[in-house]
């Protein structure tokens, strides 16, 4: 009778489990080209298009994976990409990537959709006025939506406990799947430098990408050898110095769920020798991380003190750097296995700079114009901060002016907690950093 009741109790949990489930499938599965109006259209379609010849039009693509970082269906990449791929063969786009994170999918109406849609429409906004300014054709904003299953189970509160099964997914579908779509899609932006021109037009067409949570973790597993490779110039019959690359034109990470110490290599190596900037460098990564996150500031080091428990670390010796040059290296010292058990955003020496609300928020005025972004970029230094709308950036002096890669820690009243990501303040400094990275340099009214 026990044993009944005991196989009974256990059968009973398997169903509630397995019911549970977040859903395994497909949601994007109408590859037709589908005009969205309204919340509620186009529930399943893979290409979409909204307000056509309005100041806020945009394009939004899905590309979906699943737990082991395939593709649900090539046919859907293909079908997004080969539009992408016309789209940018006779007009410059502008390109932005949005990875989602921890409790998020493609399904249709998902918060984070509605939100990367909100923010389509500011750029496309930004954009037409930045294009009038310099009396050069808008560029056509179109926007991808990598989907994966940020949840295993469905159950509220219930799926807290997915976060470390979702960290292990999160970082296979950025190794496995999401590198190939991210260096295709850098291909469609580059697509017209291929077009045989006497006297070609500049090269507007511009790539952001930008992960949260898990998100952050799938793009930066996928990139981090990209970057590395990038900021490492080692061309045959190099002879002059540069700017700095990156993948794409800027890589934004807001609270990413990976360890500081995966970030070690490309922090030293902007930091070796204290190398000084030029003023034509641009932003290539900015990490955002809010100090109020309590999932990736005391969850994330939890779990990871169990699953280092047994692994050997060191103190490495490193420095900040105060100016350009050998006299501005600074010794620090790191502890490999704080590193190794805290995100990138709560370990404290790699943090370079502090995002702040402002105090006084002042609206840009009407003739404000978009360029001047990059100027007063080019001229900020330790001492002076960034002013944005809503917001200010300040340099934490541990690294030298206009070093690519930002790591920022945001105050909470901008994001107050995890998830808390699309507030207008951030918005609006996204905004300005795709504006600051993807203005065309070489266009003249």
């Amino acid at each position: 009778m026990n044993y009944r009741i005991s196989n009974n109790l256990l059968t009973l949990t398997l169903i509630l489990l397995l019911s549970a489930c977040s859903s395994n499938e497909i949601y994007r599965s109408d590859y037709e080209i589908c005009n969205y109006r309204t919340s509620g259209d186009c529930p399943k379609n893979a290409l979409q298009v909204h307000a056509a010849g309005e100041q806020d039009e945009y394009r939004l693509g899905f590309v979906e994976y699943d737990d082991q970082g395939q593709l649900r269906d090539r046919k859907q990449m293909n079908a997004v990409l080969e539009e992408y791929q016309q789209l940018a063969a006779f007009d410059d786009v502008l390109l932005i990537t949005f990875v989602h994170g921890w409790h998020h999918s493609a399904q249709p109406e998902d918060g984070n959709i509605v939100s990367f849609r909100h923010m389509l429409a500011e750029v496309s906004k930004m954009e037409g006025v930045g294009s009038e300014q310099q009396g050069r054709k808008k560029r056509k904003v179109i926007g991808l939506y990598v989907g994966w299953r940020g949840d295993s189970i469905s159950v509220p509160y219930v799926n807290d406990l997915t976060f470390w099964d979702r960290k292990n997914t999160a970082h296979d579908v950025g190794h496995q799947g999401v590198t190939e779509v991210l260096l295709k899609l850098e291909e469609i932006v580059n697509v017209k430098i291929g077009i045989g021109e006497e006297n070609p037009p500049p090269m507007t067409s511009r790539l952001v990408v930008i992960g949260h949570s898990f998100g952050g973790a799938v793009v930066y597993a996928s990139l981090q050898k990209v970057l590395a490779e990038r900021f490492v110039d080692s061309r045959r019959g190099k002879t002059y110095q540069d700017d700095a690359k990156g993948f794409g034109d800027l890589v934004v990470l807001m609270n990413p769920a990976f360890e500081a110490l995966r970030f070690s290599a490309l922090y030293d190596m902007s930091q070796d020798g204290c190398r000084g900037y030029f003023s034509s460098q641009l932003p290539k990564l900015a990490i955002l991380t809010s100090e109020a996150d309590y999932a990736t500031r005391y969850a994330f080091p939890v779990g990871r003190f169990f699953t280092t428990l047994f692994e050997s670390h060191v103190t490495l010796d490193r420095h900040y750097c105060t100016k350009p040059g050998s006299k501005g290296v600074q010794a620090m010292q790191i502890n490999e296995g704080k590193a190794d058990r805290n995100t990138v955003g709560h370990f404290e020496p790699y943090l370079t700079h502090q995002l702040s609300p402002m105090a006084d928020q002042v609206a840009r005025k009407d003739d404000f114009q978009i360029k001047q972004l990059q100027k007063i970029w080019a001229e900020h230094n330790n001492d002076i901060a960034v002013d944005f709308v809503g917001s200010q950036l300040t340099s934490l002096k541990r690294t030298n002016p206009l070093n690519p890669y930002l790591n920022i820690k945001v105050d909470k009243e901008l994001i107050n907690d995890h998830n808390d990501i699309w507030r207008p303040q951030i918005v609006a400094f996204i905004r300005d950093l795709i504006a600051i990275s993807t203005t065309p340099v070489n266009v003249e009214k």
